[in-house]
């Protein structure tokens, strides 16, 4: 049986026969936002099914397909849909990209996300900068014996959300003229949406965004060494509790979509530094 290094290791080799470079900086995109494969120049998609031992992604507006180009003359590999737990895949599975990307030598990671919104004061289609995180998915992708070659046992997580890269985003933010607005993630694992009394408690505990994702990778990329931000879409508002309405994935992915130029503006504008 193949170790999980191993089938990294397969699946860099297959990668690098299929591409003539690799890039160092690298995009997850989120539910609604995979629209940013448009801009990318001299493209190269690759389905995840190709890939070995790549999951594959299930869940609405997710592609499934890595695509790797140029974005403002900066080469980058887009990851165009990730995985969930709520798929049924465990946290190692979603985190497999991740330590790709780290076997590749990438070393710079933007993640996105939509998510509900639980500041008060955010409203629907704020771009939000995560700078810290909560995290109730029930399975670490830590968790099990622990490869060196990967990273730490047990990594310190005080600087998860790269100072440097938090702060080139607040310099997007003032460049394009928006509003600059950051909060904590609560990562939950879903599919189902939560309930009142969980986005009140979301809230109590220091939340300011709600979702599914994002944190697993979040954990994995710092572990590896690859600096990380994340852009949060909020695609309702959940909080205060008048404010709450029914929402459908429908209406989330609509709400991405149309907030994409947006945040593909704030993303070129944080690549231009690296």
């Amino acid at each position: 049986m193949e170790t999980l290094f191993e089938k990294v290791t397969v699946a860099r080799n297959f990668l690098e026969n299929h591409l003539d470079y690799i890039p160092e900086n690298a995009i997850i995109l989120g539910t609604g936002l995979g629209k940013l494969v448009n801009d990318v120049v001299n493209p190269v998609h690759i389905p995840y099914r190709n890939i070995p031992h790549f999951p594959t992604s299930t869940a609405p507006s997710h592609a499934g397909e890595m695509v790797i180009g140029r974005i403002e003359d900066k080469e980058v590999i887009l990851l165009n849909g990730r995985f969930h737990y709520y798929e049924g895949y465990s946290a190692e599975d979603i985190t497999f990209p991740i330590r790709l990307l780290k076997d590749l030598g990438v070393k710079n990671l933007i993640i996105t996300n939509a998510a509900g919104g639980i500041n008060p004061h955010f409203e629907t289609g704020d771009i939000v900068t995560v700078h810290d995180h909560i995290n109730f998915i029930p399975d670490h992708p830590l968790r099990g014996p622990n490869d060196e070659r990967f990273g730490p046992r047990f990594p310190d997580m005080m600087e998860a959300y790269n100072p440097q890269l938090l702060k080139y985003a607040r310099k997007a933010y003032e460049n394009l003229g928006l509003t600059y607005k950051s909060g904590i993630y609560v990562a939950l694992q879903g599919p189902s949406l939560e309930t009142p009394a969980e986005y009140k408690f979301a809230r109590i505990i220091g939340g300011d965004l709600v979702g599914m994702s994002t944190v697993p990778e979040v954990i994995m990329a710092h572990y590896c060494g690859i600096r990380t931000l994340v852009f949060s879409l909020v695609s309702n508002v959940c909080f205060p509790l008048t404010r709450l309405t029914e929402t459908t994935v429908e209406e989330v992915v609509e709400t991405a979509e149309k907030a994409t130029p947006r945040l593909t503006s704030l993303i070129k504008e944080v690549i231009r530094h690296f």
